[in-house]
């Protein structure tokens, strides 16, 4: 003859079984590993196109191997303005003024004349110095790099902007979704528990 008793603990014992072979733990784990990768990827998103915007700079794809090997092809580099630029720096230029072609190579002497200051430029790859420039013709200094990035950026184009924004949007709402999954099933679990508890 089955009993109250008995049938509350069936019902516990079906209870546990059924948290068993829940995916809560497995959900749980690739829900972490999912948003991490989702921030990891906003970060790289403000790394390469928001904070160079902010600062007035601009991200640029290496396509020789000139400055091997801090940099290399593909690497995208973000170049910011200074004030002025010291012997070391790595710094962005246009190697002919007016001209939209820009080089980023290091600077290894500097001038002060009657018509300003000029620098000499070298990429760490190269045995002979650059032609002088003026501080007019140099663009930034290189602040950062993100390496094999500038692939990407080149494969885009001209919609790269369009598409990182779509893209921050897309991984923002899974991001909020993932959390707000992940808090929903923690509760579930609570109340379960807590009904066990009464019973």
């Amino acid at each position: 003859m089955e009993t109250r008793s008995d049938t509350r603990r069936s019902h516990r014992e079906a209870d546990r079984a059924a948290r068993a072979k829940d995916p809560g733990v497995l959900h749980g784990v690739i829900s972490g590993i999912t948003t991490t990768a989702l921030v990891g990827l906003l970060l790289l998103v403000a790394a390469v196109v928001v904070v160079p915007k902010l600062m007035g700079g601009a991200g640029l794809t290496v396509l020789s191997g000139s400055m091997e090997p801090t940099y290399s092809p593909g690497d995208m580099v973000v170049s910011i303005p200074q004030d002025s630029y010291a012997i070391g720096d790595v710094v962005t230029f246009q190697p002919v003024s007016g001209d939209p072609t820009l080089v980023t190579h290091r600077v290894v002497a500097h001038r002060t004349g009657e018509d300003g200051v000029s620098y000499v430029t070298r990429g760490d790859a190269n045995g002979q110095d650059d032609n002088p420039i003026i501080e007019e013709q140099v663009m930034g200094k290189v602040i950062y790099h993100v390496p094999y990035i500038g692939h990407v950026s080149n494969l885009f184009g001209q919609y790269r902007t369009t598409i990182v924004v779509l893209v921050a949007i897309g991984l923002f709402g899974y991001a909020v979704y993932a959390i707000s999954s992940g808090v929903r099933s923690s509760r579930r679990q609570k109340r379960t528990e807590d009904h066990d508890l009464i019973a």
